[in-house]
């Protein structure tokens, strides 16, 4: 089977559908634009498929790989057949491939490589012959193999190293593992202990079981952590009869031959010092993967919906960095994110100014015009939003307040982008603007931080760290250039991830804008080092150029479009003028009364294509985020010890994980909607009700003041 028709299979496609897209791939063309602008090719594909294929692709062509190696391998010892050849050809996995291997592997020195080196070798195939009767008898036939030159000493010698040679044969048996790694997967036990006597996070784990085949990914992930840090031993254990009737049942004959115990013996030697220990580490390592995939995908998920939050556009704020010793720094920022003003108060202990803190923070609220105050949830965050709170009741301005998760903001004011951005600034100054900025464009600001430091995964530092980059790199790149940049104010930093352009053409575009003036065309990129015809084409419609020379630059239609867009707008009268104004809202209900399929192909482009450039010229320079519920704002403050049983509230949901979703409903601790209570009906997993940045009604089952655990439903009153 083609890799091509595997794909296929695996991901419900059609073969020559997945064979254009692995084209389009390996000619260097990007997701993001293959997934926009090469929908007529793919059968319009999204990021997240392709994405899947991708990978795939990828773990295809590295399992072809490592099969013509192993193959040139045995070759090459002159060992190989039809057999061995048709078993690699046919593997499924690398493990499958190695333990077909295994066999002719050069081998570290063992107890069955010593014992062939004594030359014991014809005894260990005498015994697996397993003749109904021997003549003379095993024993005396072993007494042939003492020598004191090779070091056998003794008949018993003889047959324990024979043993040894049959318990490593029956470990490099390919089908062998195979079954037991099967079985063990089906009917294994993982289980934990204390490994000291302490209390800690891993407590639930300390008399712990489970069947290996039921165990839930997160706690594959807190077992492998609580083992690392020491608190836990973890093993998998099954049933070993079970296995050894397996290995019985391959191995013996069943006609009685004197070798049988001598042949059961090497089996359960076989399997309790060779094959077990190597099975369980084998399990437990699938199970990791497994697990990690699963908390990679999530974490993915969480990312591109915190990413994709809906921005708060025209509004001036005023970033709040909480802080007891060193103060609240403050930075105001107008609707485009520019730093207008920053100052510095000391609300809370140990100075306590709070008549002071509140006239700077008012005389900044009157100069700029602040609409909104951006509290980032950090330390001495409660203090700070009781401080606002508090003011904004005292003045006549109708300004709102929202507190902001800062998870990553002391990443990004440490960084070298932030000193580059900032470098006037102290570290909790660009706190602050941060705090402000990820609250106007949450994409803009957020694209600066590690993903692993924005705080929606679940055990992202005990995954495979490649695996995770990979992921949520690709995560970023697909909501950035979903959303498209404005190439005339983006940073660098959110440049980088336009299709096309990597961080040293980024930085060229910045430093060209600066040097000539602002962008007027898309054309112009051409003319910016490093960018030649091919990323300008992988570029290009991800790119906006608002107020230029040609409105088609402040869309999402593409420049090998533009001619198309233009038949389309002089088949119904319409001007560019029409689509700078805004005029073309029965654009698209016109071209249905031709024919979406025939007007097609009278402008010579796909129907996906067309739909596209209908959506773009209606509405310019729109940001698909602005329909997502925006902010929550508030006015005034709510604490943990106002909340009761069954108190409804609004929430917004800040992380999603395997058992249930954390709610932020104004509090300062999120609350936790237990996978049991996000809906009346049965819940598989969490994502499917909720998505991080959701506004949702929740209502407050339990209080716990003192552990700060607020329990929380979504359930209808009726259903509990």
């Amino acid at each position: 089977m083609t890799i091509a028709k595997q794909l296929a299979e695996e991901l419900h496609l059609g073969v020559e559908q997945v064979e254009k897209t692995i084209a389009l791939i390996d000619e260097g063309n990007t997701i993001p634009f293959i997934a926009r602008y090469r929908k007529e090719v793919t059968g319009s594909l999204d990021d997240e498929v392709l994405r899947e294929l991708f990978d795939r692709l990828n773990a295809l062509r590295n399992l072809e790989k490592r099969k013509q190696e192993v193959i040139d391998l045995i070759t090459a010892q002159e060992k190989m057949t039809d057999e061995i050849r048709a078993a690699i050809e046919n593997a499924k996995t690398i493990t499958e491939v190695e333990d077909i291997y295994r066999p002719f592997r050069p081998h570290r020195k063992t107890r069955a490589s010593v014992a062939k080196e004594k030359g014991l070798e014809p005894l260990a195939e005498l015994i697996l012959r397993q003749d109904p009767t021997y003549t003379p008898s095993i024993e005396e036939q072993a007494d042939g193999f003492i020598s004191e030159e090779k070091g056998v000493a003794t008949r018993e010698e003889a047959l324990s190293g024979a043993k040894d040679i049959i318990a490593e044969i029956v470990s490099d048996n390919a089908e062998f593992r195979k079954e037991i790694r099967r079985l063990t997967m089906q009917f294994g036990t993982i289980s934990s202990k204390a490994a000291k006597e302490e209390d800690s996070v891993y407590a639930q784990y300390y008399e712990y079981a489970e069947p290996v085949a039921k165990i839930l990914p997160h706690r594959v992930l807190a077992l492998n952590r609580g083992e690392k840090e020491e608190f836990l031993k973890v093993s998998i254990s099954v049933d070993e009869e079970l296995i050894l009737k397996y290995l019985f049942s391959e191995m013996i004959l069943g006609n009685r031959s004197p070798a049988e115990p001598y042949v059961e013996e090497a089996i359960r030697d076989g399997y309790d010092r060779l094959i077990a220990p190597s099975i369980e580490r084998e399990v437990r390592s699938d199970l990791f993967d497994n697990a990690s995939e699963g908390a990679i995908k999530l974490f993915a998920d969480n990312l591109s919906h915190l990413l994709m939050q809906s921005p708060l556009k025209g509004k001036v704020v005023m970033g709040f960095d909480p802080g007891y010793a060193h103060g609240c720094k403050l930075a105001v920022v107008d609707p485009i994110g520019k730093v207008l003003d920053t100052a510095v108060i000391y609300p809370v202990k140990p100075r306590e100014e709070i008549e002071k803190s509140k006239a700077i923070v008012e005389r900044l609220i009157k100069k700029h015009h602040v609409d909104v105050i951006a509290i980032g949830n950090g330390t001495a965050s409660k203090e700070s939003e009781i401080f606002i709170a508090g003011l904004l009741k005292e003045i006549p301005e109708d300004v709102k307040y929202i507190v902001v998760s800062e998870a990553g903001a002391s990443i990004y004011s440490a960084s070298k982008l932030a000193a580059e951005e900032f470098p006037d600034f102290d570290v909790m100054q660009r706190s602050a603007v941060s705090i402000a900025r990820r609250l106007q464009d949450p994409l803009a600001e957020l694209i600066k931080i590690d993903p692993k430091g924005i705080g929606v995964g679940q055990y992202q530092h005990d995954m495979k760290q490649a695996r995770l980059d990979e992921a949520l790199g690709g995560v970023v790149e697909d909501c950035v250039n979903a959303v498209g940049v404005d190439v005339n104010t983006a940073s660098y930093s959110l440049l980088s991830y336009i299709s096309g352009i990597n961080l040293a053409s980024a930085k060229n575009i910045v430093k060209y804008r600066e040097e000539s003036g602002a962008f007027t065309t898309r054309q112009q990129l051409k003319k910016v080092p490093r960018i030649g015809d091919r990323a300008f084409e992988q570029a290009a419609g991800f790119l906006r150029v608002p107020g230029g020379k040609e409105i088609f630059d402040n869309t999402g239609v593409h420049p090998e479009s533009y001619d198309a867009a233009e038949k389309l707008l002089a088949r119904f009268g319409y001007t560019k003028a029409d689509v700078a104004a805004g005029n073309l809202k029965e654009l698209s209900t016109k071209a249905e009364g031709v024919g979406v399929a025939k007007l097609a192909e009278e402008l010579g482009v796909g129907v996906p294509t067309l739909k596209d450039i209908l959506t773009e010229l209606e509405k310019p320079g729109r940001d698909i985020r602005d329909t997502l519920p925006p902010p929550v704002l508030r006015d005034d403050i709510l604490s943990l010890e106002d909340l009761k049983p069954d108190m409804e509230l609004t929430g917004t949901v800040r992380n999603v994980i395997d058992f249930g979703a954390f709610v932020d409903i104004g509090v300062h601790q999120d609350g936790l909607v237990h996978i049991s209570q996000l809906a009346d009906r049965f819940v598989k997993h969490p994502s499917e009700v909720v998505k991080v940045g959701d506004v949702v009604k929740v209502r407050v089952l339990s209080v716990d003041v003192a552990k700060k655990r607020i329990a929380l439903t979504m359930r209808s009153r009726q259903k509990q």
